[in-house]
């Protein structure tokens, strides 16, 4: 049986095992390991994103999660403000609300995609509402043209949560660069991922950078400085130098996703499922290829039986969970997180996988003779 992965990791890092170790002698040989303000393989990294992002700054740190709770401690969001974020995502964009203190409040998701409705977030507004988090969800651009609207309608903070959507753009403009600051994860299966956890923000703002650069080094401004109360969330050199090396890349590995899910689409439209929608002058990178289906479980065991792994992304609104335990109704959000279904894909896909895939889910709707 063929055995078809989510993702496979192995492959594109055999492709690239000489550029990655070359990038990694490097760093062991200078000695460069933690990423502090001078560390030259994480300044290369940040000067490179940047400038792939078209932003004026980029602060390296940890991971993706803390990339949101600096950008928020940067905008000096707390105790009492509340932060509106999507009903459905990874729990980390709430969690980091959470975190510095602040309430999440949540808001359902499009009918016609995964990611914020706009149209809803206006009577989520309070006196107390300091700032929006959009989910780029899935690689799909939120409608940021509307949310920039309202938000600045109503003297809001955008952070814009990227982790999914590393090179999209909308109305040809890169994600992250439409509000105050954007944050990225660099999870190794990401569009441009690690070799382990690593995560970054993009802004335009000069004090947001140095404020989040401070607090993700002790809140230092010199040697043995410190101005702000911070905590250690750095990028290191060799998790830097391993981006550097796998982001040249990332514009063809993109391509190559958006071609496998133009292949997908095409192949599988008379099926009786519904296939990702691409939002009006948006560019979807496809972290995620995510279909729905009424009887979604049914459909992911055929496919099992078949070898292909699947995955569910993600399976409960966030209110929803236990740790938030909220008892409103988010109808849209509730749908999807019971019908949606994430195939295959991944930069370097045999064509033969992906028509394994596309052969086994029109067999699995196809009655037996």
């Amino acid at each position: 049986m063929t055995k078809v992965p989510l993702v496979d990791l192995h492959l594109q890092h055999e492709i690239l095992a000489d550029d990655i170790e070359a990038a990694i002698k490097e760093v062991i040989a200078s000695g460069a390991f933690i990423g502090t303000a001078a560390n030259p393989f994480v300044k290369k990294f940040e000067h490179e994103f940047a400038s792939f992002s078209q932003a004026e700054h980029c602060v390296g740190c940890a991971n993706g999660t803390d990339a949101i709770e600096l950008a928020l401690r940067a905008l000096e969001i707390g105790p009492g403000d509340e932060v509106i974020v999507p009903a459905r995502t990874w729990v980390s964009t709430a969690e980091s609300v959470v975190l510095v203190g602040a309430t999440p409040v949540f808001v359902d998701s499009c009918p016609t995609d995964h990611t914020i409705d706009p149209d809803l977030i206006p009577p989520a507004i309070t006196s107390r509402t300091k700032a929006i988090i959009p989910v780029h969800l899935y690689g799909q651009p939120a409608r940021m043209d509307a949310i920039c609207s309202i938000a600045k309608k109503h003297n809001l903070y955008v952070v814009e949560d990227c982790a999914q959507s590393h090179g999209a753009t909308f109305k040809g403009k890169p994600i992250g660069t439409f509000g105050d600051a954007g944050t990225f994860s660099f999870f190794p299966g990401k569009n441009l991922g690690a070799l382990g956890d690593a995560g970054c923000i993009i802004t335009n703002n000069q004090s947001i950078a140095t404020k989040t650069k401070r607090i993700s080094d002790h809140g230092r401004s010199g040697k043995a400085d410190h101005d702000l109360i911070g905590r250690n969330s750095r990028l290191d050199g060799i998790q830097a130098s391993i981006l550097s090396a796998k982001l040249k890349h990332l514009p063809e590995w993109n391509k190559t996703r958006q071609q496998i899910a133009a292949n997908y689409i095409s192949q599988l439209q008379d099926l009786p499922i519904d296939l990702p929608k691409i939002g009006e002058e948006a560019s979807h990178v496809f972290h995620l290829f995510v279909i729905e289906s009424d009887d979604r479980d049914t459909l992911r065991q055929s496919l099992s039986d078949k070898g292909i792994a699947t995955g569910i992304h993600y399976p409960k609104p966030l209110p929803h969970l236990s740790v938030f335990d909220s008892s409103n109704e988010y109808p849209v959000a509730s749908r999807q997180a019971n019908r949606v279904l994430s195939l295959p894909i991944y930069p370097y896909m045999p064509d033969q996988i992906q028509q394994h895939v596309i052969e086994s889910l029109k067999a699995a709707f196809t009655p037996s003779p």
